[in-house]
């Protein structure tokens, strides 16, 4: 289907929602081949079954599209105030294309912002639901910088690594998307209703399933492939080998976009999966300047990371190995420097003498040695005072 979708079509969709469950393939296979409204007139009569099912399936499919009440869902989003996006939409991200038939058939979304717009610059932030504290300190930061450099951050809304990072953004004044399986309409998990409540006022709330629909483990499962496709990259925060962290993760590098994972303690089960992760394809960052290098417009680069600069580092190779050349304890003769450092003694006293205008060196008599201040061990005895 291409251009904006009739009424008709819209309708159909809105009915199939109810029908056909997230990420079915042939469901989707039937929109793309005959059109949602056929698909549903098919569905609601007494027509041979479509093309893919067993009989006991297209049974069951029946027997859902008999129950469809689209008018009801449609009032039951307006009261939370959503609405229904459906592809051919001016706000149907097209990046969800990317799914083939496994596309949702449309998305139920709670929020002023439009959601295609959200979804170009958009970073998935993922992980455990019992996160450590580190875990959770390590998906508010991230949330937050992505947050405060303009990228809207995605996660699904649960308990753990998943709410860090909604008020991570949300804390930085920045735009957070969450996509739930359930209804638009419910907060699940129960505790996070507030949460939900206000990503809705402040960001988007966002579900292939209609209005008071519950969530199971496989619409769990399913919907990490929708934040994977909605989003430029997936940073995984904490997530065990068996974590449905890691599976947005693999949506997200079947559809070739940036896969990236937050190290932990090497002898951490909750970090185990990102440990497997950043083994194969997936890229280490630690914070939200190194995401934004990967996912990021040309030039939105990291700052170079070193080390604190100490005064040594400043001299000259040369310098370096006189200074390197005087024992740590004690006074050396200019000819031992000099046999130390490899150079001739001529050589090695002007860079004695350079040393000690800087407060590196001390010279008594004929020997030279470190001051305090570069060898703290030197005591007030080996100075001769």
């Amino acid at each position: 289907m291409s251009g904006e979708p009739s009424p008709g079509e819209r309708f159909a969709r809105i009915a199939l929602t109810r029908v056909l469950e997230p990420g079915d393939a042939i469901g989707g296979r039937w929109l793309r081949e005959a059109g949602a409204q056929e698909v549903l007139r098919r569905l609601g009569g007494d027509d041979e079954r479509l093309p893919g099912v067993s009989a006991r399936r297209w049974e069951g499919l029946r027997a859902r599209t008999a129950k469809v009440r689209p008018e009801q869902d449609l009032a039951a989003a307006r009261d939370v105030g959503g609405r229904f996006v459906c592809p051919g939409d001016a706000e149907w991200p097209v990046t969800l294309d990317d799914l083939g038939d496994a596309r949702p058939v449309g998305l139920w979304v709670r929020g002023r912002p439009s959601l295609r717009m959200w979804g170009l610059r958009s970073v998935a932030v993922v992980g455990a639901r019992a996160c450590t504290q580190y875990g959770a300190h390590m998906a508010a930061g991230l949330a937050a910088g992505l947050a405060e450099r303009g990228w809207v951050v995605t996660s699904g809304g649960a308990y753990g690594v998943d709410g860090a990072a909604h008020r991570g953004a949300l804390g930085a004044g920045g735009a957070t998307v969450a996509v739930l399986a359930c209804g638009v309409d419910r907060a699940y998990p129960r505790g996070h209703t507030e949460l939900i409540d206000r990503i809705a006022e402040q960001g988007l709330v966002v579900s292939e399933l209609p209005p008071g629909d519950h969530p199971t483990p496989s619409r769990f499962i399913l919907r990490n492939r929708v934040i994977a496709a909605l989003t430029r990259g997936t940073v995984v925060v904490e997530a065990a080998y068996r974590s449905g962290a890691l599976a947005t993760a693999r949506s997200a590098q079947e559809l070739g976009r940036f896969t990236m994972g937050v190290p932990g303690p090497a002898t951490s089960g909750l970090s185990a999966g990102v440990h497997e992760l950043l083994r194969g394809d997936g890229v280490l960052v630690t914070d939200a300047a190194e995401v934004v290098e990967l996912v990021g417009d040309m030039g939105e680069l990291a700052p170079v990371r070193r080390g604190p600069i100490v005064p040594r580092d400043l001299l000259g190779s040369g310098v370096q190995r006189v200074l390197a050349a005087l024992p740590a304890r004690g006074r050396a003769a200019v000819r031992d420097v000099a046999v130390g450092a490899g150079t001739t003694e001529d050589d090695a006293v002007g860079r004695l003498y350079e040393l000690q205008s800087l407060g590196f060196v001390e010279r008594h008599g004929d020997g030279w040695q470190l001051t305090r201040q570069v060898n703290p061990t030197v005591s007030a005895a080996e100075k001769g005072s």
